[in-house]
């Protein structure tokens, strides 16, 4: 495909004194949405014993999951022909109204209903982010603002169990929800007096038929990747019916994409070399950067025997790593206007971090630790903002916000199917290590707990300390091989020049 379509470039709408606090307004808000991805994990213990339900513990997590998931596709769409600044307020307003009905509940089905309201106004938000960036900067001055929009996902990983441990312990869990409504309303204000309409719009037609398929299609792929293993077995009529349910959606949603006037995801895109390989790319690393994340504070609570505040300040040299890399990754771009090398590097350096944690152990030095989170997060960091600039520089502007959807949504895709994937493997190996142990009060591995850990002998501690780092292993050789395939993957990436201010 040639640029004969005219590649994104950004619009004259908004003034540049006001560029700064968009870009912050923006961050912010971004900031909200993927802190509530992570930050109910330390407080669950604690709804659980306010509200009940523990069988249902899960859905809290996941209800947000797949709400955002499936709404990304959307919002980058309608943001493409109705205006993004009109689907921030529609997406701020869901996600505020979703808090605080969080914030309200009383029972456990009242909250996970309210955390799907939160997550169709969060899954917004992140599509959008990066979609308005290329609104307000050229292509060349995007990879830096995008550098810093894919720390924001580093610190939230971080920040996010220790901002909740925090509220528990000093307020109450509702404050987890509460806080968001006077940060969340300042920064709408701040975007809304900065980012002016362009007053453009054009008529289209819906693609109905593409949003029920899509959205069927994305439901039972989040479904049966969340829940299979866990709450249904892979083998078991539920799963195999969500996978074909999948299956069949897909089918239908591509053949609705051939007819649509006004398409999701346009299939034409799909014949670009950059949008394939990048999406590509945003897969696997939204598998390795999750993957990864997911359970280390495990394996430092479970195997090191550290507390949920310790082990997430131990997880602070990840997000160096992720900011530095990301950093990096758009001064090099802003400067030379190239972004070809940056993958390449970036999974080249992750592979050496996924397989320094594959050595991992319970009398590791921290020193090891570290080096090990902050290569894995350099290369990481390298690759986040390539994905959505070469391909917001590629496609046409009509397309800015589908585009840029897609990245997300791959990404979200990735982590999702390997955090089920790698927690399948974790809780079959740990319960084969410990077949044969019988710990008092414990009825399943999944009730093992730092609080449950401390209170055991020493010899048993020990045994599911190594229990842990053995059934730990083979994530980290999986995300090794993840690496080593984004790797292959980056080498067939094409170089197209990014655009500067005065290509506009």
């Amino acid at each position: 495909m040639t640029h004969a379509q005219s590649p994104a470039q950004p619009s004259p709408s908004t003034e540049s004194k006001s560029v700064g606090l968009v870009i912050a307004s923006v961050a912010v808000l971004l900031l909200l949405a993927a802190l509530d991805q992570t930050i109910v994990s330390t407080a669950l213990p604690t709804i659980v014993a306010d509200l009940g339900g523990l069988e249902h513990l899960s859905w809290v997590v996941t209800s947000y999951i797949l709400a955002s998931t499936v709404v990304a596709p959307l919002y980058g769409k309608f943001g493409d022909l109705f205006g993004r600044r009109n689907m921030v307020f529609i997406s701020v307003s869901l996600f505020l109204i979703g808090s605080i009905l969080c914030g309200l509940a009383s029972s456990m089905m009242f909250l996970i209903l309210a955390r799907a309201v939160q997550g169709l106004g969060g899954g917004g938000l992140f599509v959008l982010a990066l979609s308005i960036i290329g609104d307000v900067l050229p292509p060349k001055d995007r990879g830096k603002i995008q550098g810093v929009f894919a720390g924001v996902f580093g610190i939230s990983s971080v920040v996010g169990p220790l901002l909740g441990g925090w509220f528990v312990d000093v307020l109450s869990w509702h404050w987890i929800f509460f806080i968001n409504l006077p940060i969340g309303a300042l920064a709408l204000v701040g975007f809304m007096v900065s980012f002016k309409p362009t007053g453009k719009r054009k008529s289209a037609s819906i693609d109905f038929a593409g949003v029920v398929t899509l959205t069927i299609a994305l439901s039972a792929l989040v479904l049966v990747t969340a829940l299979g293993g866990r709450d249904i077995a892979w083998s078991s009529p539920a799963a195999m019916g969500l996978i074909a349910l999948c299956i069949a959606s897909t089918a239908a949603f591509i053949i609705a994409e051939k007819r649509a006037a006004e398409p999701i995801l346009p299939l034409g895109l799909f014949r670009m070399n950059v949008f394939v390989v990048t999406s590509l790319l945003a897969t696997f690393t939204g598998a390795m950067m999750l993957g990864s994340i997911t359970f280390l504070p495990l394996f430092l609570q479970m195997a090191k025997g550290v507390s949920p505040t310790t082990s997430g300040l131990q997880l602070i040299p990840l997000t160096i790593g992720i900011l530095s890399g990301s950093t990096v990754s758009g001064r090099y771009m802003g400067k030379t206007g190239r972004y070809r090398k940056l993958p390449v590097i970036g999974t080249f350096l992750a592979t050496f971090g996924a397989l320094g944690l594959t050595q991992i152990s319970s009398d590791m030095s921290v020193v090891f630790f570290s080096l090990t989170l902050i290569l894995m997060g350099a290369g990481l960091g390298m690759n986040f903002p390539v994905i959505s600039t070469a391909v917001q520089n590629t496609v046409p502007r009509a397309h800015l916000g589908t585009a840029t959807a897609a990245g997300i949504l791959f990404r979200q895709i990735g982590g999702s199917v390997a955090v089920a994937l790698f927690g399948a493997i974790f809780a079959s190996g740990v319960a084969r290590s410990l077949g044969g142990v019988e710990i008092e009060g414990m009825t399943s591995v999944a009730e093992l707990g730092p609080q449950m850990l401390a209170g055991l002998p020493i010899a048993v501690q020990n045994q599911i300390a190594l229990s842990v780092t053995d059934a730990i292993h083979p994530v980290y050789w999986i995300v090794s091989g993840l690496s080593v395939t984004a790797f292959i993957i980056s080498l067939f990436l094409k170089e197209e020049q990014l655009h500067g201010a005065g290509n506009r």
